[in-house]
């Protein structure tokens, strides 16, 4: 800011404080009395006060009436005064801009006038806000276009096309200047800018696809804003007309919003490589939350626009659409763009003739990878080796010229194959990405009985280079037509072709005509389910999820007598943003609690998958909604802390325009309601207070207490019983077989201090002989302190099975625990 004379911002101040207060003359006379270079100074001042403070009526009055003085202001005092308001460093929000239009950029401007030299940009970007404003000056609106000038940027587009109010235009315009000033592109775009319809029309696509062959370089226009809109971070946007003067956060104001749905369909006749992957783009930036995650969106118009052109895909493109969508299933929260996905799915699927799940499985791509689940790339003396785990995991290593495997590229491959490295670096990231929507969807299949012909199984899937890796750690069943009986196994490859071999080492071969799906416990007897987890266990396979060990909920008697809903998970209070979290990743989607007063109970919906068999319209569908109800807000009382679960009940219509009717428990097939239990019981496990070890260390009694006490001691649900029967089995082969020992409820380990009972479900540990609790943290990464090497069959990631053995070693051990929080309770209470 330019220097003010000795003592004229105390002069200033105290005029102003007297005129407020009536007991002095007005500031206007004391700005009179000023020479013409101290009244810019107090211009200046008056002006970064209301900036600073707001407006009130002595700063208005001072401001306005200094605008209206020919003063002889510099170039640099304008551009200081237009760039407290324009610009990168600009000092006033856009809401204090708005509200105090005129007696803000009315010095400015005035400033501008007189000095003759200015920057323009920066009087363009003030006249960009002027309609949201409410300004109704013909003055200065006037003053405004007149000093913004008329000269176009180098795009030579006009001010409506890629406009100013939010990052993006600017952006686009700064960075692809050339390509948008080409001979055509002008009448692309406002073509584009007026579809701001869900779909386009025949009549429509036909004229946009004119128009983008008369336009030079047309589909590299639609390619290069598609690609900036995709990488568009969340900002401050100019809020629709409708409104007001505020603004909103997403990543695209209107004007831009219509363009892009013009520019995402038009791109739809497009036949590229970068086509599908860049409208898919756009639909996962536009289609996800702050962070990329969430049920907001940061434009929901864009993201159900973009999902609706990857539905208008065919042949090739359409496979790789399909891709797309099966990505953004997994990503994407947002219930109404989620519609959409399945309504595209289902629109491609019947255009081909087959059913969503065949589409999915035809449209995984191999990655390079051969048949192995190997890609080899030789780099000079060396060979990098990309590869896949049966426990869905992509690895990279690079064997050297005596074999000597490396887990980083060595030197010499760094220096002499930057770029093939850096393919198969980018091979690894695709594999990465690929492999949890794979696994998933297994496990949707495992859930929905789906049936394949041998011929789709054995090539979408077990010779996959990519699925086969998990499929081929996966236990199936084989029937000759469909029906009884199947016969399970494990795959294996014969001189035939593939075999199911079962444990006791006879094989069914899978012949042409054979139907296959995946082995689910729900159909099994206990004696054939406990001879598969002993054979995984003998063998040491760990499958891609859980399969052999997965839990089974038969109806209690409880529930058949309340036939309606099921309160087997009822009562259990949970970590909301933990289970919330858990439930969103396993497809529950339903209101948040705690934020307004409606805000007190929700419902957790998920519709379960179905057998991809069958026709999209034909058969049942089957839901199930888990009640929650608010338990406890946060203390600044917006968002939930706690939760409270409730009943479990369930739905189903038929055909998928039906209406939902609610079912009675006996009515609903074993295996939806094994799956939907098996889902409630995991987000009680999980996210149970119970499961807390520190929960009773916060220094008071909480409200809780008496719930904590029962769950982390009580009786063990299905996943501890499973947990239980597993570690009966791994116990024997450890070092510290002849120290513990299996209850009911217990693994009690005798160490040298103490005796110590952990909890099977929990995880939390009683000392003996008075039952006092002892707390310990540990690092779920490991089974911490065992120092042998340990198969566990299942969570094996940090999981409560390795969170038990990782106690169990520490303690049966106890004299060399150093960690004086864990010394320090063993001495207690002695």
């Amino acid at each position: 800011m330019t220097a003010m004379t000795d003592g004229l911002e105390t002069r200033l101040y105290e005029a102003g404080w007297q005129e407020r207060t009536g007991e002095g003359r007005p500031v206007r006379e004391l700005l009179e009395s000023l020479e013409e270079p101290e009244q810019r100074q107090a211009a200046l001042w008056f002006h970064q006060n209301v900036i600073d403070g707001g407006a009130d009526e002595v700063n208005r009055e001072a401001l306005g009436w200094m605008a209206s003085r020919q003063l002889d202001w510099t170039a640099q005092q304008a551009d200081e005064l237009l760039g407290r308001l324009a610009g990168k460093d600009a000092q006033v929000d856009l809401p204090t801009l708005l509200g105090e239009f005129v007696p803000l950029v009315g010095p400015a401007l005035a400033a501008a006038r007189a000095a003759g030299a200015y920057d323009r940009g920066l009087v363009r970007s003030l006249r960009r806000w002027m309609p949201f404003a409410g300004v109704r000056s013909e003055t200065m609106r006037e003053q405004l276009d007149e000093l913004a000038g008329t000269e176009p940027d180098a795009t030579g587009l006009s001010d409506e096309l890629l406009d100013a109010f939010d990052d993006y235009g600017p952006a686009m315009r700064a960075a692809h200047g050339a390509l948008l000033a080409a001979p055509g592109v002008n009448d692309l775009l406002w073509h584009c800018m007026g579809q701001d319809k869900l779909r386009a029309t025949k009549r429509w696509r036909k004229e946009a696809a004119a128009l983008l062959d008369r336009a030079e370089g047309g589909p590299g226009v639609v390619r290069a804003l598609l690609e900036g809109m995709a990488g568009q971070r969340e900002h401050s946007v100019a809020a629709p007309a409708w409104v007001g003067p505020y603004t909103v956060r997403g990543i695209a104001a209107e004007g831009n919003t219509r363009l892009l749905r013009g520019l995402l369909w038009a791109a739809a006749d497009v036949e590229a490589d970068w086509v599908v992957p860049a409208v898919g783009a756009v639909a996962l930036n536009s289609g996800t939350g702050t962070g990329g995650s969430g049920g907001d969106c940061r434009s929901g118009r864009l993201a159900t626009t973009a999902v609706a052109v990857l539905s208008a895909f065919g042949g090739t493109q359409g496979e790789q659409a399909v891709d797309r969508l099966g990505r953004l299933q997994r990503k994407i929260r947002n219930r109404t763009v989620l519609k959409g996905i399945t309504a595209s799915l289902q629109a491609v699927a019947e255009r081909g003739g087959i059913t969503p799940s065949m589409l999915r499985e035809r449209a995984v791509p191999s990655v390079g990878l051969d048949a192995r689940g190997i890609r080899e790339e030789p780099l000079g003396d060396y060979t990098a080796v990309l590869s896949i785990t049966a426990f869905a995991t992509a690895t990279l290593s690079f064997r050297g010229p005596q074999g000597r495997v490396l887990k980083s590229a060595p030197k010499a491959v760094r220096e002499e194959f930057g770029e093939q490295l850096t393919q198969v670096r980018a091979a690894l990231k695709q594999l990465r990405a690929l492999l949890p929507v794979e696994r998933a969807r297994l496990e949707e299949h495992l859930m929905a009985g789906t049936q394949w012909a041998s011929g789709d199984w054995k090539r979408y899937y077990i010779d996959h280079p990519v699925t086969g890796a998990m499929a081929r750690g996966l236990l199936w069943e084989t029937s000759a037509d469909g029906g009884e009986p199947w016969i399970a196994g494990l795959p294996e490859r014969t001189a035939g072709g593939w075999a199911l071999v079962g444990a006791d080492g006879t094989a069914a071969p899978v012949t042409d005509s054979a139907v296959l799906r995946l082995w689910h416990p729900v159909r099994a007897d206990a004696d054939e389910i406990r001879i598969w987890r002993e054979e995984l266990a003998e063998r040491e396979l760990r499958q891609p999820f859980k399969q052999a060990f997965r839990e089974v909920y038969p109806l209690t008697p409880a529930e058949e007598e309340t036939r309606a809903y099921s309160n087997r998970f009822a009562g259990h209070i949970l970590r909301y943003n933990q289970a919330k979290a858990l439930m969103v990743e396993r497809g529950w989607l339903g209101n948040h609690l705690g934020y307004f007063s409606d805000g007190y109970a929700a419902e957790m919906v998920r519709e379960l998958p179905r057998a991809g068999q069958l026709n999209t319209s034909d058969g049942v569908f089957w839901r199930a909604r888990f009640h929650l109800e608010l338990a406890e807000q946060r203390s600044d009382g917006g968002t939930a802390s706690l939760c409270s679960t409730d009943q479990l009940r369930f739905e189903r219509r038929h055909g998928a325009r039906g209406p939902w009717e609610r079912a009675d428990l006996t009515a609903v097939p074993p295996l939806v309601l094994t799956e939907a239990m098996r889902d409630a019981d995991l987000f009680v496990g999980v996210a149970s207070i119970g499961a807390d070890p520190q929960w009773r260390d916060c220094g008071e009694e909480r409200a809780y207490d008496g719930y904590w006490e029962g769950w982390a001691f009580g009786e063990l649900g299905e996943s501890a019983r499973i947990r239980r029967e597993s570690l009966a089995r791994l116990l024997p082969r450890t070092r510290i077989a002849d120290r513990v020992e299996l209850t009911d409820r217990f693994l009690r380990v005798r160490g040298e201090l103490r005796t110590y009972k952990i909890h099977l479900g929990s995880g939390n540990i009683l000392m003996e002989p008075n039952d006092a609790y002892l707390c310990i943290v540990v690092d779920r990464s490991a089974v911490g302190g065992s120092g042998e090497r340990l198969f566990l069959p299942f969570e094996e990631d940090g999981g409560q099975l390795s969170v038990i053995m990782s106690k169990a070693f520490l303690l049966a051990d106890d004299e060399r625990i150093t960690d004086r929080t864990i010394t320090a309770q063993l001495r207690r209470d002695r």
